[in-house]
């Protein structure tokens, strides 16, 4: 393959040793076909000189990268699954395929799902549909136009086999995705050893982190290493929590092996986003409690964290590790607050005037059930001309709307914005709510139409660009 200057192979994970993952094979499939390359993240990571022939080799019979691993890795993890630990946990239908440097000279995964049974697949099938990577790809792009820190969907490839599902139409079609990642590394990966009770383990795996993800973290000694790196996964999941709220988007499955250190928003299952703003929306069928709701991520995530602080008690004591995720919510409330402001194209102004507006703007969607994505829509930048024209305009004029509108007035258009931008000048912003993904993947099964999907795509890529949120996500 020709290889692009930038191509930087930096495979790491297989130095911790194999306690920490099995080599494993890719499924040999019946038929490869490309339907999704992600040009823009290929380009970041040196791999946009790929035809589309060798992409599948790589991506699809998984043929290794130069100078990367040489076979792949399936990574062990423990983790909570709606609050019942699992220890029979692991990738079960995916692996650690490579690792490279970007740009920014963060250390990249590129891991996948579908591509095949793995010692972890507990009689599954270790297969992906079709669906559910044409599910990922969007919920990714989505994702990433609105300024959530997430994954990246790579590639998708239609692998020609017909899979059984008790929760969908069978047989349905099969596929296998690549995702861009920054970190495999959960929470789960810290509780398998905390489990096991290998305190060393834990110690190898903090310091391999530090030393890949957040080197600023390190100090003299083991302790004061294992309460910065604490702080800073509080302080990357509140940030991505913060996101996630303002984007209205249900992760649906916030088991603690769903978590990783560096904060990305990763591995979508039965994901949604708000139609409106409403506390108790759940994602997944099977969440007959409502754990993982809308409202409750928050909650969730804070939880999820104390989790990681048990593990590092052999490495830090408990009155200096508490105090860390305790400052949790403050972390989250003032990412939210930031959040909410940058998802309205505001220049923010101090922290109490940023609370209030973020309040009652929240406030505002819960007393007018307005569609959520169209109220960021028609207020961004902070101008009424598209407000005034939008298919819900009546509801701004209201004594509802009367205090929101008071605080958006004293705020400035962000200045990185460009409100002339055409993805602005529609009446309604492009949006991915359940119906639109059944409408898209109705083409796809019945017609094997795609030109809706990637339409969606481009229509998503051009409103990243107008609300310029990407590069606010870290």
């Amino acid at each position: 393959m020709p290889i692009d200057p930038t191509y930087r192979a930096a495979p790491r994970h297989q130095a911790l040793g194999r306690d920490f993952f099995d080599p494993v094979e890719a499924a040999d499939f019946p038929s490869t076909t490309l339907r999704y390359r992600n040009r823009d993240a290929a380009a970041e990571v040196g791999l946009s000189g790929l035809s589309d022939a060798e992409w599948v080799n790589h991506f699809g019979r998984f043929e290794p990268l130069p100078d990367n691993l040489p076979e792949p890795l399936a990574l062990r993890y423990h983790g909570h699954q709606f609050r019942q630990y699992n220890s029979d946990l692991g990738d079960g239908r995916g692996f650690l395929f490579a690792q490279l440097l970007d740009r920014e000279d963060r250390l990249l995964d590129l891991g996948t799902k579908g591509s095949g049974q793995t010692p972890w697949s507990r009689q599954g099938d270790g297969r992906l549909t079709l669906k559910g990577g044409v599910r990922e790809v969007l919920a990714t792009t989505m994702l990433e136009a609105l300024g959530v820190n997430t994954s990246r969907s790579f590639s998708l490839i239609e692998t020609g086999e017909e899979l059984m599902r008790g929760d969908e139409p069978s047989p349905t079609r099969s596929s296998v995705l690549v995702r861009l990642c920054h970190s495999h590394i959960r929470i789960g990966t810290f509780q398998r050893f905390a489990y096991l009770e290998q305190p060393d383990r834990i110690e190898a795996l903090l310091h391999h982190a530090v030393r890949n993800y957040m080197p600023d973290c390190a100090r003299a000694d083991t302790k004061a290493t294992a309460l910065a790196f604490l702080d800073r996964v509080c302080r990357n999941v509140a940030r991505t929590g913060a996101q996630w709220m303002a984007a209205g988007f249900v992760h649906g499955v916030l088991n603690t092996d769903n978590i990783n250190i560096t904060g990305e928003s990763f591995d979508y299952g039965p994901w949604r986003f708000l139609p409106v703003l409403d506390p108790s929306f759940t994602a997944a069928y099977f969440d007959q409690t409502g754990l993982y709701a809308f409202g409750r991520q928050p909650e969730t995530l804070f939880w999820n964290l104390a989790r990681l602080a048990e593990c590092l008690l052999p490495l830090a004591p408990l009155e200096d590790v508490e105090p860390i995720v305790r400052a949790f919510p403050d972390h989250y409330r003032s990412a939210f607050d930031r959040q909410i402001v940058a998802r309205l194209g505001l220049e923010p102004l101090d922290a109490a005037t940023d609370r209030e507006l973020a309040e009652s703007f929240w406030k505002f969607l819960a007393a007018s059930a307005m569609p959520f994505e169209q109220a960021f829509f028609d207020w961004f930048g902070g101008v009424p001309d598209r407000a005034g024209r939008s298919p819900v305009a009546a509801e701004y004029a209201g004594e509802t709307f009367a205090q929101t509108r008071a605080l958006i007035d004293r705020y400035q258009t962000r200045a990185d914005i460009d409100l002339a931008h055409p993805s602005l000048a529609a009446l309604s912003p492009v949006t991915v709510l359940i119906d639109d993904v059944e409408r898209i993947w109705f083409g796809i099964d019945t017609d094997d139409d795609w030109s809706d999907f990637h339409e969606t795509l481009d229509q998503m890529a051009d409103l990243r660009d107008a609300y310029r949120l990407k590069e606010r996500a870290r």
